[in-house]
């Protein structure tokens, strides 16, 4: 309930918006190739929802295995940074301007590359969400407070106690953050990498629909993709609550 209470102002401004939407496209009797009404847009997904699912199930494939490997990659890869000078400062510039290598030039490479299975969108998914993993964990490792980890030290603990007792609980909250902004990125990864070339997943879907002027069904398909961006959202925070309740609690107590 609580929740709920707290999502409403949101919920009330999507259902304007959407009431707006459906009023105006009525009125003014908008061509559906143009601008379908929101209730058109829904019984064209109610009727292809076997499709729809379908296709939904590839992106969430395609997007799991991206973010599972790209989380992977970027706790070794920040634990590594964090504790060998000399790799920080190798390959911290490369991660910055990797940042400034447009997707849609090296996507169309990989699908060259890899071909048109499933390896260059978990490849595209990686490429969009590794930088915020690896930086959000990295700033939280540096947050460590001086004092704590000097008590510990005067207490005998080696670097791996203090790094699991101390650095990375601390870190937790800032990775968590990484987690949720990255989330968000990939399914957008892996929809941009079905565009550029697939055979099923909801990205091609949206050009396959777009070429027959079946607006409804790409808006279908966006609709869908929110949807799974704000379920694995969700999941992330889930996963945080039990991870860290403490900060939760913390936030809750300070706000």
């Amino acid at each position: 309930m609580t929740a709920l209470r707290r999502s409403m102002p949101s919920l009330i401004v999507v259902a304007t918006i959407v009431l707006t939407w459906e009023i105006l496209a009525r009125v003014l009797a908008i061509d559906p190739i143009v601008l379908p009404a929101p209730s058109r847009i829904l019984g064209a997904l109610w009727d292809a929802r076997g499709v729809a699912a379908g296709h939904a199930l590839t992106t969430l494939v395609e997007t799991g295995l991206g973010f599972g490997v790209s989380v992977l990659f970027a706790v070794l890869t920040g634990l590594a940074m964090d504790s060998i000078g000399w790799v920080r400062r190798a390959i911290y510039p490369l991660l910055v301007a990797s940042q400034t290598i447009p997707i849609v030039a090296v996507a169309p490479l990989l699908v060259i590359w890899f071909g048109l299975g499933l390896v260059p969108k978990v490849l595209v998914v990686v490429l969009v969400t590794f930088f915020p993993v690896t930086v959000a964990l990295l700033d939280g490792l540096a947050g460590t407070e001086r004092d704590a980890t000097s008590l510990l030290q005067t207490m005998g603990a080696s670097r791996y106690q203090i790094l699991m007792k101390l650095r990375l609980p601390g870190a937790l909250p800032s990775f968590f953050t990484g987690l949720r902004i990255a989330v968000t990125y990939a399914v957008i990864g892996a929809i941009f990498g079905e565009q550029v070339g697939a055979v099923n997943g909801l990205g091609i879907w949206m050009i396959l629909s777009k070429n027959l002027f079946r607006t409804d069904l790409v808006f279908g398909a966006i609709l869908v993709t929110a949807i799974l961006t704000l379920a694995l959202w969700f999941v992330v925070g889930a996963v945080e609550r039990l991870t860290i309740p403490w900060y939760r609690e913390s936030r809750r107590t300070r706000g």
